[in-house]
C-alpha cells in the first residue's frame, strides 16, 4: 500500500540505494533541526535575557556559513563528496556536544557555538546539494525533492511540538538537554548511514573567480545576486526575534511548539498547492504578492503583541513563502543554467549565491545590533523589523525584468530553501 500511495503522488519511480540513503539522511537532519533549532535561541535567551547576545550568536553563524561553503566547495573538487557531507554532519554533532558540555554556561560561549553551527550548516548543505544532483536523474529528481519536502514538513510539524511538550514536562534545563541529546543521536545515525553511500569521486577545478566575474558580463545573474542580498536582510534578524517573542508572550515552550505546528502545517499545504497550480507566466506576480504579504504581516507585530496575533502572523507568512520562494528559486536556477559554464561550475554558482544571501543576513544583524545598542530594545526592535523586513519585497524589483529562459537549468535542485536555513526564516 505505501508503494502504491507514493506512486499515485510522484508517479512510478525506481529509486536507487544511494537515493534512498540520501533521503534517509535528509530526513534525519530535518527531524534533528526541527527538534532543536527553534529552542536553541530560547535556551540562550533564558540564560542571558539579552537580544544582543542572540544577535551575536546568529551573527557568528551567518559569518561562518559562507566560509564553510567555500571550504566545502574546494574540498568537493578534490575528495569524495560523501566525506564532505560527513564533515558537515560531524560538525553539527560537535555543536550539540558543545551545548551539552557547557550546559547552563552556554551564554558565555556564544561565539564558539555560533561558529560551530555555521560551519556545520555550510558543509552539510553544500555536500547535500551536490550529492542530490549526482544521485538523482531527471526522472527521479521530482520524486526526491517531493518526498524530501514531505519529510521536512512532517518534521517541522511534529518536531517543535514534541520538543515543547518534553521541555515543559521537565524542570529547569533538563528538557532542553534531553532534546539536544536526542538531536545529537539523530546526527550520529546520519553519519553512520553515510558509510553505505557509494563513492562520488571528485573531478574538475575550483574556479570561483569566473562565477564572480560573470556578474559583470551577465546582468540577470547580477540581479539575482542582489536579490539574494535583500532576501538575507529579512532572514538575518527574523530568525531569532520572532521565536523569542513567541516565548516571551506566552512564557511556555509548548506554545512555541504549537506555533511551529501551525506554521509548518500551513506551509505544507500551500507549498503543495503552489507547486501544482502556479504557471510559469505568473512567476513574477507570485513573487510580488508573496513579498507584499510578508511585509504586510509585520504590521501585526508593532503594537500590543499577543499570541493570537503571532499565530495569525505565522499563518500569513506560511502562505506567502511558497508563493515567493517556489517561483524565485526556479527563476534563480534558470538564470544560473543560462550562465557561462553552468554545468561545469554548478558548485561555484551555489557558493556565490550563498555568499550574497549571507551578506544580507550579516548586514541585517549588524544593523540590529547597532540600533539596540543606541535605543531601548522594546522601542527599537519593531522599527528594525519594519526596515529589514522589507527585504523579500525588494526581490521583485530586482527580478521583474529578467526574461524567462527557454530551458531549465542544469544545476542541482535547491533542497535547502524550504528549510530557511537555506532559509532560516522558515522557523519564523
Amino acid at each position: 500500500m505505501p508503494k502504491k500511495w507514493m506512486d499515485s503522488i510522484f508517479g512510478h519511480v525506481v529509486a536507487s540505494k544511494d537515493l534512498k540513503l540520501l533521503l534517509s539522511i535528509g530526513g534525519l537532519y530535518a527531524l534533528s533541526v526541527a527538534l532543536s533549532n527553534t529552542f536553541v535561541n530560547v535556551f540562550l535567551w533564558k540564560q542571558s535575557g539579552q537580544f544582543i547576545d542572540l544577535a551575536l550568536y546568529n551573527l557568528m553563524s551567518v559569518i561562518f556559513q559562507p566560509l564553510a561553503f567555500l571550504m566545502a566547495g574546494k574540498l568537493s573538487k578534490h575528495i569524495d563528496r560523501v566525506y564532505v557531507l560527513r564533515i558537515g554532519i560531524s560538525l553539527m554533532s560537535l555543536f550539540y556536544i558543545a551545548v551539552l558540555v557547557v550546559g547552563e554556561n552556554a551564554a558565555q560561549h556564544l561565539l564558539l557555538l555560533g561558529s560551530l553551527i555555521g560551519l556545520g550548516t555550510g558543509f552539510y548543505w553544500l555536500a547535500f546539494n551536490v550529492l542530490t544532483f549526482e544521485v538523482t536523474e531527471p526522472e527521479t529528481r521530482d520524486f526526491f525533492n517531493g518526498f524530501l519536502g514531505l519529510l521536512t514538513s512532517f518534521a517541522g510539524m511534529t518536531g517543535p511540538l514534541t520538543a515543547g511538550f518534553i521541555i515543559t514536562k521537565r524542570t529547569g534545563y533538563q528538557g532542553y538537554f534531553f532534546i539536544f541529546a536526542l538531536s545529537l543521536t539523530l546526527f550520529l545515525l546520519a553519519v553512520i548511514l553515510t558509510i553505505w553511500l557509494g563513492k562520488r569521486h571528485a573531478k574538475g577545478n575550483f574556479n570561483i573567480r569566473h562565477v564572480l566575474n560573470e556578474r559583470k558580463r551577465n546582468k540577470d545573474w547580477r540581479k539575482v545576486t542582489w536579490a539574494h542580498v535583500t532576501q538575507g536582510l529579512r532572514e538575518g534578524t527574523f530568525v531569532f526575534v520572532i521565536v523569542v517573542w513567541v516565548f516571551v508572550v506566552t512564557n511556555n515552550e509548548l506554545a512555541l511548539g504549537t506555533y511551529g505546528l501551525v506554521t509548518s502545517g500551513t506551509q505544507f499545504i500551500f507549498y503543495y498547492l503552489t507547486a501544482r497550480l502556479l504557471k510559469v507566466a505568473y512567476r513574477k506576480r507570485a513573487i510580488l504578492v508573496g513579498g507584499l504579504l510578508l511585509y504586510g504581516a509585520i504590521f501585526l507585530l508593532l503594537f500590543h503583541l499577543t499570541f493570537p496575533k503571532l499565530i495569525l502572523y505565522g499563518i500569513i507568512i506560511s502562505v506567502a513563502y511558497p508563493l515567493l520562494l517556489i517561483p524565485y528559486v526556479s527563476l534563480t536556477y534558470d538564470v544560473i543554467g543560462k550562465a557561462s559554464r553552468a554545468a561545469e561550475l554548478r558548485v561555484e554558482y551555489i557558493i556565490v549565491r550563498e555568499w550574497f544571501l549571507n551578506i544580507g543576513r550579516i548586514a541585517s544583524i549588524l544593523f540590529f545590533i547597532a540600533i539596540i545598542s543606541i535605543f531601548p530594545e522594546e522601542h527599537a526592535i519593531p522599527y528594525v523589523l519594519l526596515i529589514v523586513g522589507s527585504g523579500h519585497l525588494w526581490i521583485y524589483f530586482f527580478v521583474k525584468r529578467i526574461q524567462h529562459p527557454d530551458a531549465h537549468s542544469d544545476v542541482m535542485p535547491n533542497v535547502n530553501e524550504s528549510e530557511g536555513q537555506s532559509s532560516p526564516d522558515k522557523t519564523v
